[in-house]
């Protein structure tokens, strides 16, 4: 596996995807996403962070070509991975050039062993079995508790091991970026920690670029070097991980966290919100 990249977002960081001014429609009238756009530079952690149902995920699915599986398609804009147009490819030739998406909610075959689960994940490398074996135990060396349970079937494991066996079968393709979903969803806390130092392991050590999905602000934030935030299909709010972390407003309705009279979040109407935000 490839060495360590630099992870700071900067107007100089060579940028490896791109998404221009997207919007999204399921079944020819539902309107989605609405113009979103964001930058993810080569070896960085950037957050796509939202309440459930504001645009995650279909972000994800719209980058990874998940979406005509759900009757959905990209109507406008642009997806560029690497420097080149990518919204028309298959998923499989995505993940060829180095792009895969870890879906909500972990999806490991459940009949399959963890072992046989994590070489599921090189079906589409040409490099050799050697290859792919060396590969094989990095990852054990990464996630300690996958080598422990290699032989046990995948269903029968915790949450917290499917996730890791997720995200381990999608380095087995050798990704230079990963999109992962919700990677805390149902999670105990110190387990969500857990996964969140190995996803910057793996980015300081692998060079692997992340577009995370996720609901715990306050996590993502944490390990992320820079965020984008969604309301209902559309960016509302973008910058370093450390300036969201310290506005106000990310503070009262997503960390949590409020000052004086604030008002608690569903008590300030979202429009409010944005026009405060966008000014």
């Amino acid at each position: 596996m490839s060495s360590a990249i630099q992870t700071s977002q900067s107007p100089a960081a060579e940028t490896v995807l791109t998404v221009n001014n997207i919007e999204v429609v399921y079944d020819h009238v539902i309107l989605v996403l609405k113009g979103v756009s964001l930058n993810v530079p080569k070896g960085g952690i950037v957050a796509l962070l939202g309440a459930n149902g504001a645009g995650k995920t279909t972000t994800l699915k719209a980058i990874s070509n998940l979406l005509h599986a759900e009757r959905g398609e990209v109507t406008k804009g642009s997806i560029e991975f690497k420097g080149e147009r990518v919204d028309k490819l298959s998923p499989n030739e995505l993940v060829r050039r180095g792009c895969i998406q870890v879906l909500e909610g972990r999806h490991c075959f459940g009949h399959l062993t963890i072992e046989e689960n994590l070489l599921t994940g090189a079906f589409t490398r040409r490099d050799g079995n050697a290859a792919i074996r060396r590969d094989l135990e990095a990852i054990y060396e990464y996630f300690p508790r996958l080598k422990q349970r290699r032989s046990s079937m995948a269903g029968y494991t915790s949450g917290g091991e499917q996730q890791m066996c997720a995200i381990g079968r999608a380095m087995m393709s050798r990704p230079s970026m990963i999109l992962l979903d919700e990677p805390s969803m149902g999670l105990a806390p110190q387990i969500v920690e857990e996964i969140f130092e190995i996803v910057r392991k793996l980015n300081a050590t692998e060079g692997v670029s992340f577009l995370l999905a996720e609901q715990n602000t306050n996590m993502a934030l944490k390990y992320a070097t820079y965020g984008y935030i969604l309301e209902t299909g559309r960016v509302v709010m973008d910058g370093p991980a450390r300036m969201l972390r310290e506005n106000e407003d990310v503070k009262e309705f997503y960390l949590g966290v409020s000052e004086g009279d604030r008002k608690s979040f569903r008590a300030v109407k979202s429009y409010k919100r944005r026009k405060r935000w966008l000014a």
